[in-house]
């Protein structure tokens, strides 16, 4: 067995080495590797340790599927119709709850560009075409919109130890925005994604590195021979110039990739900030996330 868990261990590390966001990932091996080492075996043959083993995990993979729908017919309690609901990048449990509520119920959803990746407008094309509708909002006019919406619905990349949560970039500043407005910050997440981390503040997230948010060092000025200043220089949207709209004639400008690299693409939202998670496995305070991750590692 003490062999197994290492061989586990040794091939989760590898597979976090294969993605540039491993949280969601090393939630999901942490959890399967407890599920290993607690799991209740009574024969000394490893070989029937090992069908137990390949059959539960099976029966596991199977039953995740249906998580999102559970979490979906949760959150369906707590919309009501007319309901106007500001939502952050695209998750898909959160598209399950929004195409899960419009069946039966009249919804409006507000969805942040998320740059740099642009994901808001994935999930404004795909509300779209259900037939919900949706408006595209600047990552920067979350607080000019926070009146108008009832409440914010958020994914997660993992909810920790603390009750606190890791999501896209700029889902603090989301939350922070609704407890000053008083609106409810939901956060949906499956419970392969509870992560035993404990996070005081966004530096302390295994995706922090010293480059984010780091000062680059400033050329000398015999190097800029352009005559323009480094603004201008910014790459185009989509490599077209914008000649019409409220930008006029000039050219969006963008962050170059360069300056992309030195953002993050996560932030933790503290516990606080959080009205309820809803998970398949219930609805949860943040503060019963600790005791449930207890319960869970403790067998």
């Amino acid at each position: 067995m003490f062999e197994l868990v290492n061989e586990l261990r040794s091939g989760a590390e590898e597979l976090k080495k294969r993605t540039h966001n491993p949280i969601s990932l090393t939630a999901g091996c942490e959890l399967f590797i407890a599920f290993v080492t607690l799991f209740p075996h009574q024969s000394d043959s490893f070989s029937d340790l090992k069908t137990e083993l390949v059959a539960q995990g099976q029966k596991y993979a199977s039953e995740a599927i249906s998580y999102r729908h559970k979490i979906a017919e949760l959150m369906l309690g707590f919309i009501k119709d007319d309901s106007v609901i500001l939502t952050h990048s695209y998750s898909r449990v959160v598209m399950k709850a929004l195409l899960h509520a419009h069946q039966t119920k009249r919804i409006s959803v507000y969805v942040t560009e998320a740059r740099p990746r642009g994901h808001g407008i994935k999930t404004h094309e795909a509300l779209t075409a259900a037939g919900i509708p949706c408006t595209v909002v600047l990552d920067s006019a979350v607080a000019y919109v926070m009146d108008k919406v009832d409440f914010v619905l958020v994914g997660s990349e993992a909810v920790v130890e603390s009750g606190g949560l890791i999501n896209a970039v700029g889902s603090n500043q989301m939350a922070i925005i609704a407890r000053a407005a008083n609106k409810p910050f939901y956060a949906l997440a499956e419970s392969y994604k509870f992560h035993r981390l404990f996070p005081l503040s966004q530096y302390d997230l295994p995706t922090h590195s010293t480059n984010i948010l780091s000062f680059p060092p400033i050329p000398p000025k015999s190097q800029d021979t352009s005559g323009v200043s480094p603004g201008s220089q910014a790459p185009l949207h989509n490599g077209n110039t914008a000649s019409k709209g409220k930008i006029g004639k000039h050219a969006e400008r963008l962050m170059s990739l360069e300056q992309v690299a030195l953002n993050p693409e996560v932030d933790y939202t503290r516990p606080d900030l959080i009205s309820l998670v809803f998970s398949d496995v219930g609805i949860l305070t943040p503060e019963a996330i600790s005791q449930y991750l207890v319960a869970m590692f403790a067998g």
